[in-house]
């Protein structure tokens, strides 16, 4: 599989959820997370489980373990080139919460009606 644009879901106002949530995790979980996030990059359509799991609607978590802690980012494709993650998360249940699957669905909505406004090149 060939590299795929990562993106990270952008706000009407300006603000990049994911951006905030990487930065309020303390650094093993955070760095973990990073590792993630690049081998998405790398490997887009091609990453398996463990590292990610299909949820269903479009909708892929990447998985991050850190301290017996699970960590998750939600993400979804567009078309071939680019992926964009919508946010992440602590997971304490053995399924993702509905709001959060809701919350991406909106936003996977929202970029697709304007990639431009509602997406936020990573690094």
């Amino acid at each position: 599989m060939s590299e795929v644009r990562l993106l990270f879901f952008r706000d009407a106002d300006g603000s990049v959820p994911m951006l905030d949530w990487l930065a309020a995790l303390q650094f093993e979980p955070r760095l973990k997370c990073y590792v993630r996030l690049e081998r998405l990059k790398a490997l887009g359509h091609g990453l398996r489980r463990p590292e990610a799991e299909y949820l269903g609607e479009g909708l892929y978590e990447l998985r991050a373990v850190s301290s017996g802690t699970q960590y998750r980012m939600i993400y979804f494709f567009q078309g071939r080139s680019a992926v964009v993650v919508s946010h992440g998360f602590a997971k304490h249940q053995s399924r993702v919460p509905e709001r959060d699957i809701a919350m991406a669905l909106r936003r996977r909505q929202l970029c697709h009606s304007d990639p431009n406004k509602h997406t936020f090149p990573y690094q």
